[in-house]
């Protein structure tokens, strides 16, 4: 089953790091989040991905161009280009690369994608800035056993904020530093898509939000499913978010490191 991963947004709320490359290679312990995302997946047996490229999608296509390269052992003899590699820790992804266009919003670049998956089969979709330690295989087999159109992880984000719980004069009876939300469940990614999806991506959607009209057409007719994922979930909107993951994977916490 192939992998679909948005990864051609500018990321202007973290635009200290994305003036010079796409949000999705914005690194955590020295790999793009893009990296952390594919690990996940392949971890859990789903190795195709395909990549919708954008802003500075080229520096994209490079990283994986020199991917073998870079991590691997090799003398190489100047005068006549031979390259001999000794050892190599590379991964054993698959992956397409498709230039979905500059400016265009996630619904169109689904939509570019198409001609790159497996006609008539299922597929997997999520945001190239979104980590989890979701279980792909349970994910999976839900969407399957609904026989819905769509699915999409339902998560509950952790407050920004500590929370407060206290009496009218002032007295704190309950602290309680960064709790889950306040019970709403959000669009978290990670979505599992049959190939009638594409029923509801017709003319020209390049301005449309993937989150806008098509999964709100899908709700309305009782083709959307969710799926609710209890454990570790976090995207990387902003500045903040980016130091927080790298604080966890320095202290060896990424809960998200399911490999």
């Amino acid at each position: 089953m192939k992998v679909v991963i948005f990864a051609g947004g500018m990321g202007t709320r973290i635009a200290e790091e994305t003036g010079t490359r796409p949000k999705p290679m914005v690194e955590i312990g020295g790999k793009p989040i893009l990296w952390h995302i594919m690990k996940i997946y392949n971890a859990q047996g789903f190795n195709e991905f395909v990549i919708c490229l954008g802003y500075k999608g080229y520096l994209i296509k490079e990283y994986f161009m020199h991917y073998y390269l870079h991590n691997s052992d090799l003398t190489i003899e100047l005068g006549n280009n031979k390259i001999d590699v000794h050892s190599s820790n590379t991964e054993t992804f698959k992956v397409t690369l498709v230039d979905t266009g500059q400016e265009t919003k996630t619904a169109g670049r689904l939509q570019r994608v198409r001609a790159f998956l497996t006609p008539g089969e299922d597929f997997m979709l999520t945001y190239g800035d979104g980590v989890a330690d979701i279980d792909l295989k349970s994910l999976l087999q839900f969407h399957q056993s609904h026989g819905k159109t769509a699915t999409v992880t339902a998560v509950q984000p952790e407050a920004r904020f500590g929370g407060l719980e206290m009496t009218d004069n002032g007295q704190v009876n309950r602290f309680k530093e960064k709790p889950k939300g306040d019970g709403k469940w959000v669009n978290g990614g990670f979505f599992v898509l049959g190939p009638k999806v594409f029923d509801y991506l017709k003319d020209d959607m390049t301005n449309t939000m993937w989150e806008d009209e098509p999964l709100e057409r899908l709700s309305h007719d009782s083709q959307l499913m969710a799926y609710k994922h209890t454990g570790f979930w976090k995207p990387m909107d902003a500045m903040r978010d980016k130091i927080e993951l790298e604080t966890m994977w320095q202290k060896n916490e990424a809960k998200w490191k399911i490999w």
